[in-house]
């Protein structure tokens, strides 16, 4: 079982981004520790420091139900694009380390369906 991020769409041939439950725990910690903050010390993450002491446009998707909640708009996905596109122009395309691998080509996955959706104007669903 897992998560997957699609546009609200009605089309099953539109781009997605998925993972697992634990695989997306990890790569929003890790999009939160390269934002500047550790995501384990925020309130709904066993921390008890509030979102609004957190200066990131990454919010509604770091600080998002997994499953569940509203769906971001295009609005939001507008907004969390550039950084997105910052995280990922961070690291060079050959880097070494597979984990870090991994995390940006879900970073670049996810800027292609945030795309599609400001294309679209359709929200971005938590499935």
């Amino acid at each position: 079982m897992g998560l997957m991020l699609f546009p609200g769409d009605d089309d099953v041939s539109s781009p997605d981004v998925s993972w697992s439950y634990s695989g997306f725990a990890a790569f929003r910690s890790w999009l939160a520790q390269a934002d500047g903050f550790t995501l384990a010390d925020m309130h709904g993450f066993g921390g008890d420091r509030p979102w609004s002491n957190v200066s990131t446009t990454l919010a509604p998707l770091l600080d998002h139900p997994d499953d569940s909640g509203p769906d971001l708009t295009p609005a939001q996905c507008a907004a969390m694009l550039p950084r997105l596109e910052a995280i990922t122009a961070q690291w060079p395309h050959g880097d070494s380390d597979p984990v870090l691998g991994r995390r940006i080509d879900d970073v670049r996955e996810l800027i292609a369906v945030m795309k599609f959706c400001l294309d679209k104007d359709v929200e971005l669903i938590f499935g």
